[in-house]
């Protein structure tokens, strides 16, 4: 778990069972001004979609400060002759007091309120590769106590419902989550969890 100013945060991953590398890569980062969450999903599974996914998330990582449609050109550019991948952004404004989630693709997002409501975005489909695919963005105002779910598509419907979405001590829901899915995993799987705290 990383404490940092505002963001408590714990994260799962494993790979594909028979395959020694994930597909999945994710990045994330926090200002004084804000927080930055990224998952990438390579196509397919093992190195080669890792090679996919790491390109995306060290683009992102080098170029936080410009807009999410700014990064994808730069990402299509990056994967050319390459697999596609698929891709989420969570952005927390601090000073603006604002979120922003952005995604190509079957990278969904979990967000809970202090008042134990939950909504999830729906993914669209689609993939950056050789073109460029218009993302699809969702807002809304940050508020004390707010938490986010982000994961790859090898979290099922019934793994994230055996999560404790509520759990305020994100370590413990990542532990939680761990002991209670299936050993063999069918795909790549990263769940990232955080809290956010004024």
């Amino acid at each position: 778990m990383k404490h940092n100013q505002k963001i408590c945060m714990a994260t799962y991953q494993k790979e594909k069972t028979g395959n020694d590398f994930c597909g999945d890569s994710y990045f994330f980062s926090e200002k004084d001004n804000g927080f930055i969450c990224v998952i990438a999903d390579g196509l397919g599974s093992g190195e080669t979609a890792g090679e996919s996914s790491q390109a995306v998330v060290d683009i992102i990582k080098n170029n936080v400060n410009i807009s999410d449609e700014a990064l994808v050109k730069k990402c299509v550019q990056k994967l050319s002759g390459k697999r596609g991948s698929v891709l989420g952004v969570l952005r927390l404004d601090y000073e603006k007091q604002t979120y922003t989630y952005s995604s190509i693709g079957n990278v969904s997002l979990v967000i809970m309120t202090d008042s134990k409501q939950r909504t999830r975005s729906i993914p669209r489909p689609g993939f950056l590769g050789n073109y460029e695919r218009k993302l699809k963005m969702i807002e809304g105002d940050l508020k004390e106590e707010m938490g986010f779910i982000m994961f790859s598509d090898g979290v099922t419907d019934q793994d994230l419902a055996k999560l404790c979405l509520f759990d305020e001590n994100v370590d413990r829901m990542i532990e939680t989550f761990s002991h209670s899915i299936d050993e063999v995993r069918k795909d790549d799987t990263t769940l990232l969890a955080m809290r956010y705290k004024l």
